[in-house]
């Protein structure tokens, strides 16, 4: 592993702690970076204007006894790869190429985002319970690796 690797995801873990999930475990965070600088970054919450989980008090998914890596769309949250994304999008910078580093392994919904936006590499920490995501991945030849294998090399 290269000492850039272990600063990004060190970046993407401190963004994980601006999330308005309400679920620790599913605090999320984003970076995509190109050439070493960072474009941008997403965490997990509620859309703008949107009252969040927390500010809720509870989730909803919980509350619905939705499994986790099902039904995406029921959730006030937009996912911190989506939200990396968009603000790209918004700022006017192209993450054509660049990688992005994510805490958590991107769900089916996100990985088309990934795919179609040019992203060319995801590097990722925890697993989620979304193996189509891992297949869309193969298929459109993006490099998709677990954190804790680069620190194998």
């Amino acid at each position: 592993m290269n000492k850039w690797d272990k600063r990004f995801m060190e970046m993407a873990r401190l963004v994980s702690s601006w999330s308005s999930c309400y679920k620790e475990n599913r605090q999320v965070g984003a970076v995509i970076v190109r050439d070493k600088r960072i474009l941008t970054t997403g965490y997990n919450g509620a859309g703008s204007g949107i009252k969040s989980c927390k500010e809720r008090g509870e989730c909803i998914r919980v509350k619905k006894g939705i499994a986790s890596g099902t039904c995406h769309e029921i959730c006030y949250a937009v996912h911190a790869e989506q939200n990396a994304i968009i603000q790209a999008a918004k700022i006017g910078v192209s993450v054509d190429g660049a990688i992005l580093y994510c805490t958590h392994q991107p769900c089916s919904i996100c990985a088309k985002m990934i795919i179609n936006s040019g992203i060319k590499k995801v590097i990722f920490d925890e697993g989620y319970p979304d193996d189509f995501s891992i297949e869309m991945f193969k298929e459109a030849g993006v490099e998709f690796i677990k954190y804790k294998d680069l620190e194998k090399e």
